[in-house]
């Protein structure tokens, strides 16, 4: 189906472009967002008609992007969430928790302008993006740990994903005498 695309669309093209795309896309996401319209004569005299409005809304909608952008660049949050000795979290952080923790913040990003293809399931420090526009987007950074103390530490380049890390013992240093104490009586009778 071809359509008239109302504002640029990543990987498929300008504002006032007609593209072709497959039908569903155009019929469950494009037609139902007013992202675009069907490709007919009708549709292009009102588009041309409506550009300055368009490109106008388009514009300010940039711009607030924009403020958020230049607020979120570059911030880092702590997510404190219970995860193992290995750093695996007990659950994840996905798109929906991170709009939370933004929302906490006070600012407002939906959970579909979260660029994250796969949730995030471990502990450490993680970038993330957000799509804020078409045109803008914004990189924030995610500690998370397993508590406030452990994110600092993060913070400051620590990697706790181990032992060593988490409860200060050198794993590599332990030997079976740490263990057992060889003096011990090991013939099997209690006497």
């Amino acid at each position: 189906m071809d359509v008239i695309l109302l504002e640029r669309i990543a990987k498929l093209g300008q504002m006032g472009e007609t593209v072709k795309v497959r039908d569903g896309f155009a019929r469950n996401y494009l037609l139902p967002l007013g992202k675009a319209l069907r490709a007919n004569e009708a549709n292009k005299a009102r588009f041309e008609k409506e550009r300055a409005t368009l490109e106008a809304r388009n514009l300010e909608r940039k711009s607030e992007a924009q403020k958020v952008a230049d607020v979120l660049n570059g911030k880092s949050f702590v997510v404190v969430r219970a995860a193992g000795e290995t750093g695996q979290l007990y659950g994840s952080v996905a798109a929906r928790d991170i709009a939370d923790i933004l929302s906490a913040d006070g600012t407002n990003v939906g959970r579909n302008q979260i660029v994250l293809h796969i949730p995030i399931k471990t502990i450490g420090l993680h970038k993330v993006e957000l799509a804020l526009h078409a045109e803008v987007s914004a990189s924030i950074e995610l500690n998370i740990a397993r508590s406030a103390e452990e994110a600092a530490r993060q913070a400051k380049g620590e990697t706790l994903t181990s032992a060593d890390a988490i409860y200060g013992v050198d794993e590599d240093a332990l030997r079976p005498e740490d263990f057992f104490d060889p003096e011990a009586d090991n013939d099997g009778d209690d006497a």
